[in-house]
């Protein structure tokens, strides 16, 4: 069983990193993590590869069908649709300590998926922060790289390592994480111009997008979800990136890339992560459906603007 280090706070946040090796260590610990919500009447959800998921479920035993499970390799595909789902976990759980595991690193994981994904890693903490809940993150020290786990490290208050509780000396605040995972984007291999749009183009801008995506190798259903995203990319370049941008397309061995360049500022570095109230009047409804829709959203912001690289796989 985990005795997670306690906090200074009793309605507090906790988010450890498990550092494991091996099955043997992960079941362990994962699985005496779930046992113990279990035991204390807690909801649990468990975000996990779904090679990991069969073993945890007999790992758990009798209390196994009270767990909500997830194949995180569907969920959190795109790093940026996690967090909305462990918000929405906790949320129809409010009033009570949601206990939730999260491995949104696993090994074969791309490195932009995993920078991505270490951002997602930060912004928990700012996310949850004040909310009573428990997000476990389970890392492969023997599988992944060093630089991830270290990153762990730093995106993590507290951790789990070779059965002690420790507080973590290297944990930092989400925007120094952030903009140490704003890598610049590698430039597209072979030709790739760019479209130049402002008010009044977004037919010209969808025309153009369809037309390109026909000669791929997308499907007629992930098109459709292509023409959407770039719309709403669009959209949000008229609305608040200064009334103009520039958009280029395309593909790669695994499937297509669309980018948007605008002059607009993301001021709020959960936009699009965590799931836009009816009511909000802040935006976010688009960049959220962005995230929905694509397999990986990379977003840079700098001095000049905003930038957008989404990915599509074509199966």
């Amino acid at each position: 069983m985990i005795n997670l280090p306690a906090p200074t706070d009793p309605g507090a946040f906790v988010h450890p990193a498990l550092f494991y090796q091996g099955q043997a260590e992960y079941l362990a610990g994962v699985g005496g993590f779930v046992r113990a919500a279990l035991a204390a009447d807690e909801p649990v959800l468990v975000a996990v590869p779904g090679t990991r998921l069969d073993a945890l479920r007999e790992s758990v035993g009798a209390g196994a069908d009270e767990v909500t499970w997830t194949d995180m390799t569907q969920l959190g595909r795109n790093p940026g649709r996690i967090l909305a789902a462990l918000q929405d976990f906790a949320d129809r759980h409010a009033g009570r300590a949601a206990r939730i595991v999260g491995e949104p690193i696993w090994p074969g994981r791309s490195q932009a998926e995993v920078l991505e994904a270490t951002r997602h890693e930060a912004l928990i903490n700012t996310a949850f922060a004040g909310r009573q809940a428990t997000i476990l993150c389970p890392y492969d020290v023997l599988g992944l790289p060093p630089a991830v786990v270290s990153d762990a490290r730093r995106t993590h208050p507290t951790l789990i390592e070779k059965g002690e509780d420790l507080l973590s000396t290297d944990y930092t605040d989400a925007p120094s994480v952030s903009a140490a995972c704003d890598h610049p984007l590698p430039e597209p291999d072979g030709d790739a111009p760019w479209l130049d749009y402002t008010y009044g183009d977004l037919g010209e801008v969808r025309d153009h997008a369809e037309a390109w995506a026909r000669g791929t190798a997308l499907s007629a259903a992930r098109r459709g979800d292509l023409i959407l995203a770039l719309s709403e990319a669009a959209a949000n370049s008229l609305a608040h990136g200064g009334g103009t941008g520039a958009l280029r397309l395309w593909s790669t061995a695994t499937g297509i890339v669309a980018e948007i360049r605008d002059g607009g500022r993301l001021a709020d570095p959960l936009a699009g992560r965590r799931r836009p109230s009816l009511a909000s009047v802040n935006g976010g409804r688009g960049l959220w459906m962005i995230h929905q829709l694509c397999d990986l959203v990379e977003v840079r912001a700098s001095d000049s603007g905003l930038t957008l690289r989404l990915h599509m796989a074509a199966s």
